[in-house]
C-alpha cells in the first residue's frame, strides 16, 4: 500500500526527520489561501501515486498567491498515468545548493533491510543505478539491532558529505530507519533531501510503500488508503481476503498457495499461454471464497478459459471439489474450466469435478496444456 507525499512526509515528521511546513488543498481557492499564509515562494505538487509527476507537468512553482491558484486549477484537472489529480501539496519554496537520495529497501537476497544513499539526489534511483551505480553506496541493516549510528555516518561520508552536516545526516538516517521498521514498510525514501542554502537537510519529497500483510497492526495507517490506487477487482479480492493482480493474459488462473500459484502461471507460458490473473485463495477452499475468486477471474472478459490448480495438503481434495461445484452454482459460466487436483482424496475430487462436467487434469503440465489450447481455440 502507498502513502502520498503528504502522508508521508506528515510521518517523516513525528519522527524528527526536517520537512517543509506544507498543506494540502482540494481546490484552487484554498491553495491560494494556503500559499498567503506560507506568504512566500511555494511549490504546487500534484498528490497521486505515480510517478513523474514533475514531467508531467504536476510539480509547478509559484511566487505569487495568484499564480499559486492558476497552477492549483491547472493540476487538479490533471490525470497522470491513468490517476486522476484530486489533491494538490503547497508546500514553502526552499532553495537548495544540492541534493542527495536517502532510502531504505528489503534486499530479499540478504534477507535484510538495506539503506541506500546517494549524492545524485533528485533522480529516479534506477536511473542513478543505471547511469552512475558508483554513486550509490550501502548499509546493511541488522533486522534485529536496526541502524547503527556508525553506519550512518559512514553513510553521510561515503557519499561526500561536509563533515559539519555528517551529524544531522546520520540523525535523519537513524530517524528514517525507524520509521521503516515501525510501520512495517517496504520501501521509504526521502528524494531529494535538500541541503538548504543556510546548510541544513530537509525532506523535500517523501515516499511510503507498506507490506499489505503487515496491515493489521497499523489499521491507522491503512485508512490512508488511496481508493484510486487500486483497480476494482483488487480492492474486492482484498474484502474477500484473496491475493490478487490482474493481468494481460486470457488464461484465468484459481490455485491456493502464492508459490503454486507463481508455478502455474510459469507453466502456462511455458506451453505458449498467457496468464490473465495471479490468485491465490489461501487454505480451506471454501465454496464463498472459492465464489468470490471465480467472480473476480470471470469479470476480466479476456479470460477464455480458467485453470484451477489445486493442492490437497491439510484441505482434502473431495472438500475442495465439492466447494468449486457449490461455486459453480453460484456463478453462472460458460466458459471452459480445467481442474487439477492433487494430494489427499485427490481421486475422489477429480470424479466429483468429471460428474459436474469439467475438464480434469491429473498433472499441472496436462492441465496447462489443455486451458493453452482451449483459449487459442476461441480466439
Amino acid at each position: 500500500m502507498k502513502l502520498h507525499e503528504h502522508q508521508s512526509k506528515e510521518i517523516f515528521a513525528r519522527y524528527g526527520i526536517p520537512t517543509p511546513k506544507g498543506k494540502v488543498a482540494y481546490d484552487a481557492e484554498s491553495a491560494r489561501e494556503i500559499a498567503k499564509e506560507i506568504g512566500k515562494p511555494v511549490v504546487v505538487k500534484a498528490q497521486v501515486l505515480v510517478g513523474g509527476r514533475g514531467k508531467a507537468g504536476g510539480v509547478k512553482l509559484a511566487k505569487t498567491p495568484d499564480e499559486t491558484e492558476q497552477h492549483a486549477e491547472n493540476i487538479l484537472g490533471m490525470t497522470i498515468k491513468g490517476l486522476p489529480v484530486r489533491k494538490v501539496l503547497i508546500d514553502p519554496a526552499v532553495p537548495n545548493k544540492a541534493e542527495i537520495y536517502l532510502g531504505i529497501v528489503v534486499d530479499r537476497a540478504q534477507g535484510a533491510p538495506v539503506m541506500m544513499a546517494s549524492s545524485a539526489g533528485g533522480m529516479e534511483i534506477e536511473e542513478v543505478a543505471r547511469v552512475s551505480p558508483e554513486k550509490i553506496k550501502r548499509e546493511t541493516i541488522d533486522p534485529v539491532l536496526g541502524l547503527q549510528a556508525y553506519q550512518a555516518r559512514a553513510l553521510g561520508y561515503r557519499i561526500g558529505l561536509d563533515k559539519k552536516l555528517v551529524p544531522e545526516f546520520a540523525k535523519i538516517a537513524m530517524a528514517l530507519a525507524r520509521v521503516f521498521a515501525d510501520t512495517d514498510a517496504s520501501l521509504v525514501e526521502i528524494n531529494p533531501l535538500f541541503i538548504t542554502a543556510e546548510d541544513s537537510l530537509v525532506a523535500a519529497d517523501g515516499k511510503l510503500v507498506l507490506d499489505d500483510s503487515a496491515l493489521d497492526r497499523h489499521h491507522d495507517l491503512e485508512m490512508l488508503r488511496d481508493p484510486d490506487e487500486e483497480q476494482d477487482a483488487e480492492r474486492e479480492a482484498r474484502r474477500a481476503g484473496l491475493s490478487f493482480v490482474k493481468l494481460d493474459g486470457n488464461i484465468g488462473c484459481m490455485v491456493n498457495g502464492a508459490g503454486l500459484a507463481m508455478a502455474t502461471m510459469d507453466v502456462i507460458k511455458f506451453y505458449g499461454g498467457e496468464p490473465a490473473n495471479f490468485l491465490d485463495i489461501g487454505g480451506g477452499a471454501k465454496a464463498d471464497k472459492v465464489a468470490a475468486a471465480l467472480r473476480l477471474i470471470l469479470a476480466d472478459t479476456n479470460v477464455k478459459a480458467v485453470l484451477l490448480n489445486i493442492f490437497g495438503g491439510i484441505t482434502r481434495g473431495d472438500e475442495v471439489a465439492r466447494g468449486i461445484v457449490e461455486a459453480l452454482n453460484q456463478v453462472k459460466t460458460d466458459v471452459p474450466m480445467v481442474a487439477r487436483i492433487v494430494g489427499t482424496n485427490a481421486e475422489e475430487g477429480r470424479k466429483i469435478l468429471a460428474n459436474a462436467n469439467m475438464q480434469t487434469a491429473s498433472s499441472l503440465e496436462e492441465g496447462a496444456r489443455m486451458a493453452v489450447e482451449i483459449a487459442k481455440g476461441s480466439n
